[in-house]
């Protein structure tokens, strides 16, 4: 069901974690500023040529969007799409903590300073679309819960 707010909400988180996945998360800039190395969900690829993976990222970010598409779907049973909201937003934190993990690590590997894309701030912003869907959704549920107890 198109019409509803939430089914909106949930196709613009899925078109971010969808520009998320493709776009740069940050740069890493060595001591004397001359080179610099690209963050991508898929992996790193370093000054000197070479690339390393952190596919672990992308994978929460599909899992993330593929979960938010087909919530969407699941109109006809609203407790389940309140669920997948939640899960949905659980997975958007995880995704900053997995993020976090790798800058750390390549930060210091690297020993360089590193310097946030604007990429990295969708996923927050998707996860205040996911409260708003949430917020529709359990009151649609409310609501008809309302409606059939006056029968």
């Amino acid at each position: 069901m198109i019409q509803r707010i939430q089914s909106v909400y949930w196709l613009v988180i899925t078109a971010l974690l969808v520009v998320t996945m493709l776009s740069p998360l940050g740069f890493f800039t060595e001591a004397g500023g001359a080179f610099d190395s690209v963050l991508k969900p898929l992996g790193i690829s370093l000054a000197d040529g070479g690339y390393e993976s952190t596919w672990g990222l992308f994978a929460i970010l599909l899992l993330n969007a593929v979960v938010a598409f087909a919530t969407i779907f699941l109109y006809k049973n609203r407790m389940l799409q309140v669920r997948m909201s939640v899960f949905s937003t659980l997975l958007q934190i995880g995704f900053y903590v997995a993020a976090g993990v790798f800058i750390y690590m390549l930060k210091d590997d690297l020993q360089a300073s590193f310097r946030p894309g604007w990429a990295l701030a969708l996923p927050f912003i998707c996860i205040i679309l996911n409260y708003l869907a949430f917020r529709a959704t359990y009151a649609d549920e409310v609501m008809v819960r309302a409606s059939e107890r006056l029968r």
